[in-house]
């Protein structure tokens, strides 16, 4: 596993924390850190990534109401929000090659959500790119 890649999963993990505790930030880094072992560069990219999807969580979840036909947004499942959120963030901000962005999204539906969710994620994804490339 790629050092990114395991710097998703704990981007994750801390937004999936902060949706349903909804705590401060660093709060839930500060108490997440204790327990995860990783390298400084896994860390530093890991909160990055935590850190500005959830301080773009609301404007995301706008552009994914928009976009998940027929799902209110608490309909959806909350790692896959989450997952969204994460997706959305990297799209927006370039932190990867969009292709590696939705793969990875997808490779993290794959592993912590469900059979029928890396499909959805996907499609939504797909349609949040076409959107945030028209601006």
């Amino acid at each position: 596993m790629t050092l990114r890649r395991k710097s998703r999963e704990f981007a994750l993990q801390m937004l999936f924390e902060w949706d349903l505790g909804r705590q401060r930030p660093a709060q839930i880094e500060k108490h997440f850190w204790k327990s995860a072992r990783a390298a400084e560069s896994t860390r530093k990219f890991a909160s990055q990534l935590f850190e500005g999807a959830q301080a773009q969580a609301e404007a995301n979840d706008k552009l994914v109401a928009k976009l998940s036909q027929n799902w209110r947004l608490e309909r959806i499942a909350a790692i896959d929000r989450n997952i969204l959120r994460l997706a959305i963030y990297e799209l927006r901000s370039g932190t990867a090659p969009v292709k590696v962005v939705i793969d990875e999204a997808i490779e993290l539906a794959k592993k912590f959500s469900s059979e029928e969710a890396p499909a959805f994620l996907n499609g939504v994804l797909d349609a949040a790119l076409r959107k945030i490339e028209e601006k």
